[in-house]
């Protein structure tokens, strides 16, 4: 009753949550649903509730199933006030599927903010059938893919290790020793790659975190403040960049007008090196290198690259920048 409350169903309301709510099912008279929330009079989800600590994926769901069918609902949930899973009928019309496309723990252990915000859309004030029903479809398979992966990332099995083997050693043969040998390089490639990807996010994180030195508003650019170059290092790529930037801004402005500042977080790249002009920032102190570019409102966009030329994919951006100072001057 407090998890349906807190989605903003009036529990009190016999017109909007009715518990015991019958649900006949063929010659078997007086079935009765635990909960049912109705939208406009209409059935809009089902709740079937078992006692704290039942195992919710051993437990039976042949009661909400039939539950279910007899009814216009969409959604049905089966929860033992603790673990809570969500079903539709994204396989099949009007028969629930067998496995749930959400699961929300409260017990504190696995609770995840992207499945809050995914319950939150249930919400009596955000409740849309066809979204939440378009949703559920890929948080569905998007969460037995995940689920697959973990399995895969702790024991990866036969023929996940058979897939890069064929990948790597293309036209040998998967024999016994290769298949044991292949299994470790398979269990660390795939941990290594994981780290990297999460050690690649945190670096990026804390290079966003510490990216304020310089405005990114009209406000805060009011005034031109020299940054300190003090343990600042230059890199050539940082410059061969810069370089690049010269060649396509030279188009609508000389070149001696198009500077930079280095600093610890990035290289910004200005005109008439003033601070109130900024053309873009090289963002290239992470493995992932990133082109910031800047809209009217000085706001930046940060543009993934991985190789200096795809600088020359933004020409447009960086040579619109330059003439919205010089329109704003004339």
């Amino acid at each position: 009753m407090p998890f349906i409350t807190a989605l903003g169903y009036d529990i009190f309301d016999p017109k909007e949550v009715v518990p015991e709510f019958t649900a006949d099912v063929g010659t078997k008279k007086g079935e009765k649903v635990d909960y049912a929330i109705l939208q406009e009079g209409a059935v809009s989800i089902l709740f079937e509730c078992k006692k704290v600590g039942v195992n919710l994926s051993q437990e039976t769901k042949s009661q909400l199933h039939r539950y279910f069918h007899v009814t216009k609902a969409r959604i049905a949930i089966l929860t033992n006030g603790v673990q809570y899973q969500f079903f539709s009928d994204l396989e099949q019309p009007n028969v629930m599927d067998s496995t749930p496309f959400l699961e929300l723990d409260l017990s504190g252990r696995n609770l995840k903010r992207h499945v809050l915000k995914e319950v939150k859309k249930l919400a009596k004030e955000d409740f849309n059938l066809n979204e939440i029903l378009e949703n559920a479809n890929i948080l569905k398979y998007t969460s037995a893919i995940k689920k697959t992966l973990a399995f895969q990332y702790e024991s990866p099995d036969e023929e996940f290790v058979r897939f890069f083997f064929s990948q790597v050693c293309p036209g040998s043969k998967f024999i016994a020793s290769a298949k044991e040998q292949f299994s470790d390089f398979v269990t660390k490639a795939f941990q290594q790659f994981v780290n990297e990807k999460i050690s690649d996010r945190l670096e990026t994180a804390a290079d966003i975190q510490n990216d304020v030195q310089e405005p990114r508003s009209e406000e805060e650019v009011d005034e031109d403040v020299p940054l300190s170059d003090n343990g600042v290092v230059t890199t050539e790529e940082e410059l061969e960049a810069y370089r690049i930037v010269l060649a396509i801004t030279r188009k609508v402005v000389p070149s001696d007008r198009v500077t930079y500042r280095d600093t610890k977080s990035y290289m910004g790249i200005l005109l008439d090196d003033n601070n109130r002009k900024p053309i873009c920032r090289l963002h290239f102190n992470t493995r992932q290198k990133y082109l910031g570019l800047f809209d009217e409102s000085k706001n930046e966009t940060r543009q993934p690259i991985s190789d200096l030329a795809e600088i020359y994919d933004f020409a447009e951006q960086l040579t619109t920048m330059i003439q919205l100072y010089v329109e704003v001057i004339n």
